[in-house]
């Protein structure tokens, strides 16, 4: 048993692993006595830790090297965890999958233990501090030492090449790495840098290649994907890059996440509405809505800028479906600006919304304030505002009923098909279910279905014209 006590950064961690209960998605580990050098890559976190995970198995795999990513067999001999350290929850998530896995190893049931991403770029040293049983600690930009030490080259043929972890007919697709915005909350450039945006042409052999090995969405993300372009042609160019995408023959939806209000590039709202293969779908995290909080936050924007945006935004792109994300319990967020935050909600009417509390992150700008607002009071505050979303998106997806839409089908659970629409981003926003046991759709295909019941979060219909091309 491993019982840690020790402080990351004001989070204290005190964790005893002896459980895969505290990891649900990895399955126990049992190697011992073998000389197994099979190397299982754990991702956590956002999407963007998705796609280095996937770099890192294209390059291993190359490689000729027995590499999996989540594999649930058990029988993995060298474990990779690649970290998250965003805020509290995720470091403590990180945490504890890296002392289940030392327990393993100490058990003699793994090998090779080595540990990545976020988490390892910013705490390298503490961590190594407290947790010997890890072989080495990786940043976020030393892929090349990852593969040294697992014995592996780095192959640069393989660049705009990978193999996805996702489903076959979706993928993600990093426009961009790091991040130049000056948020106050934000430790995300202290781990993952300056912005640096990938070429177009990059982007698009990319694009061809994951539709040529049968994706037929791509999501682009970024840490501010309307900054792509600057530092590569000196002004912003995710208007080109989003129509040289769009020109790919067989990708059937595009879909952008992650824009940044703030100096928004509205060049980019033609395109979304003229092309029929970009979905009319915003990810836009707006963070909050009062000048109080927007300033202390180091937003760059005000509400009546904010506002004005939306409103060219619904112009511009009619029927676009808007996801945001608000950030609450901010220092100096007061019992005012939460009420103007939740009127701002109530009149904005997102489609979609998240909601996170405030993380006191050091070597931030906000770290220099005081952390204010107790735990309890954040989480209320976000439980308040997720309970107006969820009426919005009950009344949003009530007015659906009796209406068709194209849905793509991700998976099968038990008895239902579910799927997306347009308006649907994988794992985060509503799906569809279809009856399996009256229709039938194949994984990966796009078929017309009629929506017969509407819950908050999720619709209900039946196929109406399956197989869509």
């Amino acid at each position: 048993m491993l019982i840690r006590k020790f402080y990351i950064n004001e989070l204290q961690i005190v964790t005893s692993c002896t459980s895969p209960d505290l990891c649900p998605h990895i399955l126990p580990v049992r190697t011992k006595g073998t000389k197994n050098n099979r190397i299982n890559i754990i991702t956590l976190g956002c999407s963007k830790n998705l796609v280095d995970s996937e770099l890192l198995l294209s390059q291993l795999k190359a490689n000729q090297l027995d590499a999996h990513h989540e594999r649930n067999a058990n029988d993995a001999g060298v474990v990779v965890i690649n970290t998250c350290g965003f805020i509290d929850n995720a470091k403590q998530e990180s945490i504890d999958t890296i002392l289940r896995f030392a327990e393993e190893k100490n058990e003699g049931n793994i090998q090779k233990l080595y540990v990545t991403g976020c988490l390892s770029h910013r705490y390298k040293e503490e961590l190594n501090a407290e947790i010997p049983e890890v072989d080495a600690w990786f940043g976020t930009l030393e892929l090349p030492n990852l593969l040294k030490t697992l014995g592996a080259d780095y192959k640069h043929e393989l660049i705009g090449e990978r193999l996805t972890t996702t489903p076959a007919h979706y993928a993600y697709m990093k426009i961009s790495e790091g991040c130049d915005r000056p948020c106050a909350f934000c430790a995300i450039p202290l781990m993952r840098g300056k912005h640096v945006s990938k070429p177009i042409e990059l982007l698009v052999h990319e694009a061809k290649h994951l539709v040529k090995n049968g994706t037929k969405e791509i999501m682009l993300i970024a840490q501010d994907s309307t900054f792509y372009g600057i530092d590569l042609y000196g002004e912003r160019k995710l208007s080109d890059l989003m129509k040289r995408i769009s020109d790919v023959e067989g990708l059937e939806w595009i879909r952008l996440h992650y824009a940044y209000p703030s100096q928004f590039p509205e060049d980019i709202l033609p395109v979304i509405a003229e092309r029929e293969n970009i979905c009319n779908y915003l990810d836009m995290p707006v963070q909050h809505a009062t000048d109080n909080v927007l300033k202390a936050m180091r937003r760059g924007i005000t509400r009546r800028r904010t506002e004005e945006l939306i409103n060219t935004i619904r112009k511009k792109v009619p029927g676009i479906t808007l996801r945001t994300t608000l950030l609450v319990g901010h220092p100096g967020e007061t019992e005012q600006d939460f009420e103007e935050l939740c009127n701002f909600v109530q009149l904005t009417r997102f489609d979609r919304l998240g909601v996170f509390t405030y993380s006191h992150e050091e070597n931030t700008a906000a770290h220099i304030l005081a952390d204010d607002i107790p735990q309890e009071v954040k989480e209320e505050r976000a439980a308040i505002v997720m309970e107006i979303q969820q009426q919005i998106s009950n009344e949003v997806n009530q007015a659906k009923v009796g209406k068709t839409y194209k849905t793509l089908f991700d998976r099968k659970e038990g008895n239902h098909f579910i799927g997306r629409t347009e308006q649907d981003s994988p794992e985060v926003d509503n799906e569809v279910l279809v009856d399996a046991t009256n229709s039938y759709v194949r994984i990966g295909d796009f078929a017309n279905v009629k929506i017969t019941k509407a819950e908050d979060f999720d619709l209900y219909g039946e196929v109406v014209n399956s197989a869509i091309r």
